[in-house]
């Protein structure tokens, strides 16, 4: 009789510790997905651009004119390299 108390409370407690054992893997699993949820919020919130002038970054067309055209780049020889 005291065989079985004692089987019973040593498997009570082996099935106890392996339902902890897979509860803090859940959480160690939802802290993760809550950091990557964190990065994701930031990350948008730069692709909005609500919060950044790029009006400075602009290209004026009318000073694209005044660059000249190099041909010589477009003139590549391959014996030049050997």
């Amino acid at each position: 009789m005291k065989k079985i108390i004692i089987l019973t409370i040593l498997l009570s407690s082996i099935l106890f510790a392996a339902n902890n054992k897979k509860e803090s893997i859940a959480e160690k699993q939802l802290r993760i997905q809550m950091e990557k949820e964190k990065k994701y919020s930031k990350e948008q919130k730069f692709y909005q651009g609500k919060n950044y002038d790029l009006k400075a970054a602009e290209i004026n067309l009318d000073s694209l004119s005044s660059i000249p055209d190099d041909d010589e780049e477009d003139d590549f020889d391959m014996d030049d390299v050997y």
